[in-house]
């Protein structure tokens, strides 16, 4: 009988340790799949949630984190124009999240973000002085946005973030729609027709080369460059006079510009006198939004729509 007892506590003793170290083994496998390991562009190592709930964004990343699945709660995709505003393409998507100020200002309200109780923090290069500052309040990723490449960047995001698949699979959608607008531009103003976009600010004209709306028009939608087209290695935009534009020469003009630019370009004798400008190719755009709005997936997506419109006013 004493071994039959002994037998039967031996075996519920056994029982019960195989339990817990299975109840471990379950809660160290949940604990580890609400966290991973990531690698930011400055190679970083951090330990960060695996499906974070609240992101703060000072990147300006904050579209492209929205298209991915994120709950923005703080954003500094602020209105390049305005900084207590979203810009309009925005302003449906990130209406829930506080703005912190401008993505491209290296300043940081530090007492705002620890409000929103964050826990991620998406940086890019420009605040990383306050990297140190900003990880003490949740873990932090730095992403390098070099504003050129729309579709390196959507994915470098992507890679950092964890949700290549989820990427690429918006590419796919997106490129699909840019097939249907860039074949009605195409068809209907030309197949070889040439086009220029630029910004007019304080006299001068900052030309969308390599980015923004130029890299939409160029290597989105496959259209046509002008002769002389200066040259953008990097996001700075490449800056032409007035007898600059005359050079480039192209078939039809998209101009971004406040009020006050406008009337200053438009009363150029140079200007008035472009071939795109005497044969009424020209489509104007107020500064805000559209200064910043293609150099995001939200922004593009929008004016994927708008070329519609534009492309029948310009076929009038």
């Amino acid at each position: 009988m004493r071994k039959s007892i002994l037998a039967i506590a031996i075996a519920a003793m056994t029982f019960s340790l195989v339990a817990c170290g299975s109840k471990a083994e379950n809660n160290e496998s949940n604990q580890q799949a609400t966290v991973r390991t990531a690698t930011d562009a400055s190679n970083h190592t951090v330990e960060v949630p695996a499906n974070p709930e609240r992101v703060v964004d000072l990147s300006g990343a904050s579209d492209t984190l929205s298209v991915l699945g994120f709950n923005v709660v703080g954003t500094c995709n602020s209105d390049a124009y305005d900084y207590t505003k979203l810009p309009t393409y925005l302003q449906e998507t990130l209406k829930d999240a506080k703005i912190l100020g401008y993505s491209m200002l290296d300043t940081v309200d530090v007492e705002a973000i620890i409000g929103l109780e964050p826990d991620l923090i998406i940086i890019s290069k420009v605040q990383e002085k306050s990297y140190d500052q900003l990880s003490k309040i949740a873990p932090t990723l730095v992403v390098d946005l070099k504003q050129v490449d729309f579709k390196e960047d959507f994915l470098s995001v992507a890679q950092i973030m964890d949700r290549e698949e989820q990427a690429n699979e918006w590419i796919a959608s997106y490129d699909e729609k840019v097939k249907e607008v860039s074949s009605l531009m195409k068809n209907t103003l030309g197949e070889d027709s040439t086009y220029l976009s630029f910004l007019a600010s304080f006299g001068s004209n900052y030309v969308f080369a390599n980015s923004a709306i130029g890299s939409f028009f160029y290597d989105d939608l496959g259209l046509q460059k002008p002769a002389n087209l200066p040259e953008q290695k990097d996001m700075t935009l490449p800056v032409v006079d007035s007898e600059g534009l005359a050079q480039i020469d192209a078939d039809y003009m998209f101009v971004v510009a406040t009020d006050e630019d406008r009337a200053t370009l438009e009363n150029d004798k140079v200007y008035q006198n472009l071939r795109a400008v005497k044969e009424g190719n020209v489509i104007m755009l107020p500064a805000s939004p559209y200064f910043t709005q293609t150099y995001g997936p939200i922004g593009r997506v929008a004016f994927l729509d708008e070329l519609k419109e534009f492309t029948a006013e310009l076929n009038k």
